[in-house]
């Protein structure tokens, strides 16, 4: 008896089926079973199912003998499930990459529930992955296994039956089976959650649901949709027949009905135009049958409600006609508004370029606004030690201003003061580009402290790159370019790099990376906080796991099955996760005991005294961990085609920080032998050190603030002389290496 039985009703997804198919059998967990439904349809659906089965001894092909709907094909699967739990999987989705490994381990860790749910995420054309919104509610703090009262916050989440395991024991016990028609899920899911004495959660994204730009049953234009009358009958008689349920969730039911029959209702495209009024009539009938006398009406639905109580066709254009009105006389409104603030705000920047520039102020900013650090951020610390008499400030967005240090000023982009610093400010710091409209003073110093030595192609070199240049603008690039008064470099390499990609007439500074500072300087006992803070036990082995971003993708994807590779090397490894800021998703769905997302760390810094080792495919953070001295894992499973689409300065491979690995095997192999901090990975870090590391003695942003604003001569590191660079060890910088 496997473990799983995956059932998928097939009809009409032939272009699909490969991928719904490959991403159960591929899974690392395999004590499973799938049984694919033929619905009867008319494509190569059937043919394609008996292929998988013929390969693939795990899987069962159904052939019904004519379409008979989603509910039912579903159940003809239930009826050949030998499982001990049943997921159902819609065949044109796909489950996660560890996802039934996840799905079992939780099932264990709960004492095998009733059902656990589980979470998704919605995947479109464009290569977008969206989480439920919802996701929170699936926390998996607080006791578990649960009764539903428990934790009634669940059913906010879509009413669907994939994003479930059943126990097939607790199935066929309560004689649970799909009706016919459309919304088949509703009258399984709600009698399921609320039949169930033990529920549990697990908050990982394990299904991929494609949002198809057409062929979705739901947002066809149908008389069908009329099923959903019947299905919430089918609700209400279960409640009928559990009186020990009916007090506590008919009112409940009662309020998703109603905004489920709303909501068909206004989806524009569902419903025949000539059948909308009476639809509303059914709705209010309904409304009538099932109401709840005193139930309370949040506020949000209350005009919800109202349409269908009344369930007028006339009543509900009036209000649609008089919202659509509103709506657009606010759109104009509001970009008259900002119209006019743009203008206003403007003007006040040109006032203020006319006034004196203020010499003892600085503005820094990174990363278009994200947040305090980088280069920029550890240079601002550098004006405040060395000279306090400057008074620096710090450009972020709202949601980052919280990582700003308490002694500096606050400006959010946009703002009257924002423009006032830009415009009277001497020092204007940055690791990008200010605002295009930014009129760089002769009394002015713009320094470009940059945020990575270049492995990739960089500036003019991506012209002959158009996946990665994309839509650039390399005649604004170099018009920023000639702002820049100076330029900081972290090595030679740097230099030769930006001189010839972003060629101006700026200085450059080889002094070392700011940023670079603090591994220099940061002591035991502030790496043994850091690693407290992230949830790191005391004897683990860390592995920060931070990968580049991709030209040649338009969304992230993790090529790892970071489970896997935690269950191989054992209890004692922890992996950070940290995804690259260029995406607005973590790497991983869910965090788990020994796989920590840090993605929305503030300081990468911290999060590199932190760890042990750190894994990366092209990511310029292996420049900055050298300084660390300690181990580095290149896993360079697909650089023919990053070099391909954005181009490099060298071949990684071939002049690597530590080890190289080509696979997620290889990678795996690497740290359970041991060769990840081996002696020939020493030799190579050395190597790498020596050519990149040479400036980072933990005074970088000390020599800039002494050349830059107290005007004095600084001495440059040995290595500017040529001197082969020695580097005495950090005092207390580190973990011991293990």
């Amino acid at each position: 008896m496997p473990r799983f039985s995956v059932i998928v009703p097939v009809y009409k997804v032939q272009a699909y089926l490969h991928e719904c198919l490959s991403s159960v059998l591929d899974q690392s967990f395999t004590d499973l079973e799938v049984i694919a439904v033929d619905d009867c349809s008319p494509d190569a659906c059937g043919s394609i199912i008996d292929e998988f089965a013929a390969r693939d001894a795990r899987v069962t092909a159904v052939h019904l003998d004519e379409n008979v709907g989603l509910g039912r094909a579903r159940n003809a699967g239930l009826r050949h499930a030998t499982g001990d739990y049943v997921l159902f999987l819609d065949s044109d989705d796909t489950l996660t990459p560890g996802a039934l490994r996840a799905i079992a381990d939780r099932v264990k860790e709960t004492g095998f529930p009733d059902v656990l749910h589980y979470d998704y995420a919605r995947t479109f054309w464009d290569g977008r992955e969206v989480r439920n919104q919802y996701a929170h509610l699936l926390t998996q703090e607080g006791p578990a296994p649960f009764r539903l009262a428990d934790r009634p916050g669940l059913l906010r989440i879509l009413m669907v039956v994939w994003n479930k395991a059943y126990s097939r024991e607790f199935i066929e016990r309560e004689g649970f089976s799909f009706p016919p028609g459309y919304y088949e899920d509703t009258p399984w899911t709600y009698p399921v959650l609320m039949a169930s004495e033990t529920i549990a959660t697990l908050d990982r994204v394990c299904v991929h649901y494609r949002q198809r730009r057409q062929g979705n049953i739901l947002g066809t234009t149908s008389r069908k949709h009329f099923d959903i009358f019947d299905q919430y009958e089918r609700v209400f008689e279960f409640l009928d027949q559990h009186p020990d349920l009916d007090a506590e969730w008919r009112p409940v039911l009662f309020r998703r009905m109603v905004d489920h029959l709303s909501t068909i209702f206004t989806k524009r495209g569902r419903l025949p135009r000539r059948s909308r009024a009476e639809f509303l009539r059914r709705s209010r009938a309904h409304y009538a049958r099932y109401r709840v006398q005193g139930v309370r009406v949040p506020r949000r639905t209350r005009l919800r409600h109202a349409l269908v109580r009344l369930g007028s066709h006339r009543t509900y254009r009036a209000l649609w006609l008089a919202l659509r009105v509103a709506r657009r006389a606010g759109r104009y409104a509001a970009t008259a508004r900002r119209t006019l603030r743009a203008a206003v705000l403007q003007l006040h920047y040109r006032v203020q370029l006319r006034l004196p520039v203020r010499p003892h102020e600085a503005v820094f900013t990174s990363y278009w606004g994200r947040g305090h650090g980088c280069n920029p951020g550890a240079l601002e610390e550098a004006f405040r030690e060395h000279a306090p008499r400057v008074r620096t400030s710090w450009i972020a967005l709202p949601e980052h201003q919280h990582t700003i240090p308490a002694g500096t000023r606050r400006l959010t982009p946009g703002t009257a003061a924002y423009w006032t610093a830009l415009a009277r400010s001497k020092y204007l710091v940055n690791n990008v580009n200010f605002d295009r409209r930014l009129v760089k003073r002769p009394d002015q110093v713009l320094i470009q402290t940059q945020h990575g030595t270049p492995l990739k192609k960089m500036g003019l070199d991506l012209q002959d790159h158009p996946a990665a240049a994309r839509d650039t603008d390399f005649g604004q690039l170099l018009r920023n370019a000639d702002k820049w008064d100076y330029v900081l470099s972290s090595n030679r390499h740097s230099t030769l790099v930006w001189e010839r990609v972003f060629p101006a007439a700026y200085t450059t500074l080889e002094y070392g990376y700011p940023r670079n500072d603090r591994f220099r300087r940061a002591t035991s006992e502030e790496v043994a906080r850091i690693r407290e803070s992230l949830g790191i036990p005391r004897d683990a082995v860390a592995i920060l796991y931070a990968p580049t971003h991709r030209d040649y993708r338009v969304a992230q994807r993790l090529t790892l099955d970071l489970d896997r590779m935690l269950r191989t090397l054992g209890p004692r490894f922890v992996i950070l996760t940290r995804a690259h800021h260029a995406y607005d998703a973590p790497l991983t769905s869910a965090a788990r005991d020994r796989l920590i997302d840090v993605s929305d760390h503030p300081s990468v810094e911290s999060l590199c005294l932190a760890s042990d080792a750190l894994v990366t495919d092209y990511s310029s953070l292996m420049f900055d961990y050298a300084c660390l001295d300690r181990p580095l894992v290149i896993h360079a499973d697909d650089w023919e085609a990053y070099e391909a689409a954005r181009g490099t300065y060298f071949d990684l491979r071939s002049f690597p920080p530590g080890a190289v690995a080509r696979s997620e095997d290889e990678l795996i192999d690497i740290f359970a032998t041991g060769h990840w901090r081996g002696s020939r990975s020493a030799q190579l870090r050395a190597a790498f050190r020596e050519r990149f590391c040479a400036y980072d003695d933990g005074r970088a942003g000390e020599r800039v603030v002494r050349h830059l604003v107290l005007g004095e001569t600084v001495a440059t590191p040995s290595a500017a002389r040529g001197v082969p660079h020695q580097t005495a060890e950090p005092s207390g910088t580190a973990v011991p290496h293990l």
